[in-house]
Parts: C-alpha cells; sequence; structure tokens
C-alpha cells in the first residue's frame, strides 16, 4: 500500500512540473485539421496554376509564362494566407478548449516562451519570403517556408511535447529537398503541411487527447 502510495505521490510531482515547465494543451485535433486545410489550399492552387497556364498555348505571343505566374501570385498568396488564418484560427480554439479541460492557464510564462520561439523564426521567414517575391525568386518560396515553419517548431519543441520538434526537422529535411528538386514546390509544400501535419495531429490526439 505504501509503494503505491509513493507511485501516485511520484507521479502527481511529475505532472506538476511538467505543467510548469511545458505547454502541454496543444491539441492534435487542430493539427489534423491544419493538415486538411492545406491538402484544400494545395488543391485549389494546382487547380489555378494548370488552369491558367493551358492559356499560354493557344495565345502565342500574347501571354508569356513569366508574366501569366506574376499575374498568378496575388491569387497563391490569398490562398496561402487563407489556409494560415484558417489553421491558426482552428488551433487556438481547440488549444483554448483544452487548456481548459487540463486547466491550465493559456497565457503565462511558458507559453510566452513557446510563442516567442516560435515567431522569431517565422517573421524572419515571412520577411525574407516577401523579399524573395519583390524581387522575383518564386522557386525557394515554398522551400523556404517549409525550412523556417520546420525551425520554429524545433524552437517551439523546448517549451511543449517533444513530438513538435520531431516534426519541425522533417519539415527542415522536406524544405531542403525541395529546394533540390525545382518545379516540385508545390507537391512538396503539400506533403509538409498537409500530410505531416495529418500524421502529427492523428499521433498527438490518440496519445494526448483521448
Amino acid at each position: 500500500m505504501e509503494e503505491k502510495e509513493i507511485k501516485d505521490e511520484l507521479a502527481s510531482i511529475r505532472s506538476l512540473m511538467e505543467r510548469s515547465s511545458k505547454f502541454i494543451s496543444l491539441s492534435g485535433l487542430s493539427g489534423i485539421l491544419a493538415g486538411i486545410y492545406a491538402l484544400i489550399g494545395a488543391v485549389a492552387a494546382y487547380y489555378l496554376i494548370t488552369t491558367n497556364t493551358s492559356r499560354v498555348y493557344p495565345y502565342h505571343g500574347y501571354y508569356s509564362f513569366d508574366h501569366l505566374f506574376n499575374s498568378l501570385v496575388g491569387q497563391l498568396l490569398i490562398i496561402a494566407i487563407v489556409v494560415f488564418v484558417a489553421s491558426v484560427g482552428t488551433g487556438i480554439i481547440l488549444t483554448n478548449r483544452k487548456a481548459k479541460i487540463k486547466e491550465q492557464a493559456i497565457w503565462g510564462s511558458t507559453s510566452k516562451a513557446l510563442l516567442f520561439n516560435m515567431a522569431t523564426p517565422l517573421i524572419a521567414g515571412g520577411l525574407l519570403m516577401f523579399i524573395f517575391l519583390v524581387h522575383g525568386y518564386y522557386g525557394i518560396v515554398g522551400p523556404s517556408s517549409l525550412v523556417f515553419y520546420g525551425l520554429a517548431l524545433v524552437g517551439a519543441g523546448n517549451f511543449t511535447f517533444t513530438m513538435v520538434k520531431y516534426l519541425g526537422l522533417c519539415e527542415i529535411a522536406i524544405g531542403l529537398i525541395a529546394a533540390c528538386l525545382p518545379g516540385y514546390g508545390l507537391l512538396f509544400w503539400a506533403i509538409g503541411f498537409g500530410l505531416l501535419h495529418i500524421i502529427y495531429g492523428s499521433m498527438m490526439y490518440f496519445k494526448y487527447d483521448r
């Protein structure tokens, strides 16, 4: 009986320490939905590109591919922004709900540290990608987004589940592979932001959310 009480006490202490040093309210379901949003966005972007590119050939001399692609950048950015806002909004709502269930403060020193370590690479990467777009370096934007997002997750992984850090490392690897294979950026973007998020979110959900 005493041994059981000691084990219960140790488990309680371990749980208390984890709550104070780790933000454990991240929702696995939000990861799954973010992946679905990304796949929908990738399909929409692919349809937009292929539909408009097919217009190049019937009108010889009227459209150039560069001109056509430049005209698509704004529309592709809108798709990316919609996916980003939907993912962040869903994440905030579901994480807030999980935090209430676990009785963990949504805004504390741990969540502030997580946000800072995640926001720094994201903001730096966002500014760099904007510079790339201004100068017409479209092909490197997709790989860069994956690499900087991966760096953000690695930093955030120090303040939440270790699984987040592993996801970040996978995102970095996919981004680097995408940089070596120009022309397949959208495919790798769909794999990194879509498929990996669904896999990660499912693992998180079945391990921590149920």
